[in-house]
């Protein structure tokens, strides 16, 4: 199919490939999402010319996926920001980025787990220093809220899901899933160590891909003393490239741990976790090391 066809066409995907022309623009996507908000530093950190880039972005926001937001007069510049329209490749993003990772970069095989030597483990652990986007997460009672807990060090714990006993089926397989069985374990442990985290000086919030009612049964049931964040519109996991994995329909978190001083800059990182009861320990290690 020509691209002078794909206008016209009565197909999702060549209508959608209209727009999104080519992998330049899905680079740009991403690191909007990623809080690069402004053209010389998506310029740098991207390495295209100018006029590519230039061309791209008036292109992205004719067709509403972005706006622009003066930030100086003298001269006019702008900061570029995904419309709702942009946000709905949220979830693209996390499919291709799920996509590279087991069937390009990985073999194929369904994991909640990484190795230490992965592409996965490298990506993640190269995030210390950076800054959180601002951005806002579905506390388990539906109120949208930071993340970050302001004059606090955050601990953010993601893991791929859990659920009360007996009143929620698990997805299927869930068991057969390495890492998953441990999530139970991972919330219990922080919430028994929930006042020495405080005394520390930090607050503990759990992430989660799934829906504030889903958390909140299982933040009831565990008597969880800190609250659990709902991500299923993907704005944290894509602004940080999180690992994902797909099971049942839906794309969850694997089970990384992040540590952020008041200023949301990324000042440690636990990935990948497979002892959920241990990496607690160590990282209120780190929060007294580093606060």
């Amino acid at each position: 199919m020509r691209r002078v066809d794909l206008a016209d066409a009565d197909c999702g995907i060549a209508q959608s490939l209209g727009v999104l022309t080519d992998w330049w623009t899905f680079l740009i996507v991403r690191d909007i999402a990623g809080g690069v908000t402004r053209f010389d530093g998506l310029q740098r950190g991207l390495g295209m010319s100018r006029r590519a880039l230039a061309e791209r972005l008036a292109a992205l926001t004719e067709h509403g996926v972005l706006k622009r937001r003066r930030y100086t007069d003298r001269p006019p510049r702008y900061d570029y920001l995904l419309t709702a329209k942009g946000e709905g490749l949220l979830p693209v993003l996390i499919a291709l980025q799920d996509w590279g990772d087991r069937h390009v970069l990985g073999d194929g095989s369904l994991t909640a787990t990484a190795s230490a030597d992965s592409a996965e483990a490298r990506r993640v652990h190269a995030l210390v220093g950076r800054r959180l986007p601002a951005l806002t997460l579905a506390r388990h009672d539906g109120v949208p809220v930071p993340p970050v807990a302001a004059d606090f060090w955050t601990v953010l714990y993601c893991f791929p899901g859990a659920f009360v006993p007996g009143s929620q089926g698990l997805p299927p397989s869930w068991s057969d899933i390495p890492g998953a069985p441990g999530c139970t374990l991972e919330s219990m442990t922080y919430a028994r160590r929930a006042a020495d985290f405080t005394a520390a000086g930090a607050h503990v919030h759990g992430v989660s891909t799934q829906r504030p009612d889903q958390l909140a049964a299982f933040a009831a049931h565990a008597r969880l003393p800190f609250p659990l964040l709902s991500d299923t519109d993907g704005r944290l996991t894509s602004a940080l490239l999180l690992p994902t994995f797909r099971a049942a329909g839906t794309d969850r978190l694997k089970r990384v741990s992040l540590l952020l001083d008041p200023a949301a800059t990324i000042r440690a990182v636990q990935f990948p976790v497979t002892d959920p009861a241990g990496s607690v320990t160590e990282m209120l290690h780190l929060v007294r090391e580093l606060n």
